[in-house]
């Protein structure tokens, strides 16, 4: 076993990204992620990083575009409402196929909302991301030790397949402290043949670039572009079943609130109720492939989130009608507690 460290997670996850070979990074404080921008701020002038508060939201997603096209691993940093100004620039930087990391730790909302964890902003993360047909990997980690693993693989996948990244936390796991152990740091920065570096008279020059005027040809660059989205699908996608073996019934839930159905999942089992949680770990790709397959095997589902209902419109496509799929969410930055999610599997189970 490595060194551990007691870590609230937005500094867990900045210190996970500056070992991931992130020198780059471009924010804008919003409760609750400003320890991410704050713990840059400290950490990056040290180790010859790029630490810079913009202006706006706006002005730093525009900043991840120029430093990605460059080469640069860059990410940014924000909260529900100030992903909501980024969406322009992270389609840009999608068009654009290069890599970046978008970290949204969700807050209550619509609107201004509230400072309190909330899942709300799934669709916007999986179903529009930002303008047009493109497509981000998102990654829902559920405890800070997960962040921190997630966020090398983040980078890693997006360079990989020069797509976009987004880490989808919320304020609870934001703010919580729990042990973490770091892996080794990156190896040095990988030669991207495409990046904007100066040609040294041996190449033709790279061209980035997401405006393409011949209707064509931008058809053409998008059906090239979700051939990768479908390569990911095949062998990207993450998921935790969680005493699943045996079940007859199956929760369904990301993030924060995973960890929370699986404290009522085992106090259903004290009960003797055979249910199981099924966590996807991307939530785009989804595994639609594993939940179909459970389908197969439990009589019902039970779809838990932070929201009025979003990821369950997912986890009803995968099921395909061929078992019910029930929800039950707590939103505007309230958190369910065990009880509710076990009187929830009670009924699912005809138990109530």
């Amino acid at each position: 076993m490595g060194r551990k460290f007691l870590m609230k997670g937005n500094e867990a996850l900045a210190e996970a990204a500056l070992r991931a070979g992130c020198r780059h990074f471009f924010g804008y404080p919003i409760t609750p992620q400003t320890e991410v921008a704050a713990y840059m701020a400290k950490r990056m002038p040290k180790i010859g990083g790029t630490y810079l508060q913009a202006e706006s939201e706006v002005a730093a997603i525009n900043m991840v575009l120029g430093a990605a096209a460059a080469g640069a691993r860059a990410m940014t940093s924000s909260s529900s409402p100030g992903i909501s100004l980024k969406t322009e620039g992270i389609s840009y930087i999608a068009a654009s196929d290069l890599p970046a990391l978008i970290v949204n730790v969700m807050r209550g909302s619509p609107g201004l909302g509230g400072i309190q964890p909330s899942q709300a902003d799934y669709w916007q993360a999986t179903k529009a991301p930002g303008h047009g047909d493109a497509q981000l990997l998102v990654f829902a980690p559920s405890s800070v030790q997960e962040i921190v693993d997630l966020v090398g693989r983040a980078f890693d996948l997006s360079e990989q397949y020069r797509v976009p990244a987004m880490l989808l936390a919320d304020g609870m796991l934001g703010q919580m402290m729990e042990p973490v152990e770091f892996g080794p740091e990156a190896a040095g920065a990988q030669e991207k043949p495409w990046a904007l570096v100066g040609t040294k008279g041996k190449r033709p020059p790279n061209v980035v670039n997401s405006l393409h005027l011949q209707p064509a040809r931008l058809e053409e660059i998008v059906r090239e572009r979700f051939q990768r989205y479908e390569a990911i699908k095949k062998k990207e996608v993450l998921l935790e079943q969680y005493r699943m073996e045996d079940a007859r019934f199956a929760v369904a839930a990301y993030g924060a609130t995973a960890r929370i159905v699986k404290s009522a999942v085992d106090k259903a089992r004290e009960e003797g109720i055979p249910v199981g949680l099924i966590r996807p770990i991307t939530v785009w790709p989804f595994p639609e492939r594993e939940i179909a397959a459970a389908a197969g095997t439990v009589e019902q589902f039970l779809c838990v989130e932070m929201s009025m209902g979003q990821m369950v419109e997912d986890v009803r496509l995968a099921v395909n009608g061929r078992r019910p799929v029930a929800f039950y969410g707590r939103t505007g930055g309230v958190v369910p507690v065990p009880a509710e999610i076990l009187a929830e599997i009670r009924k699912m189970a005809g138990r109530a």
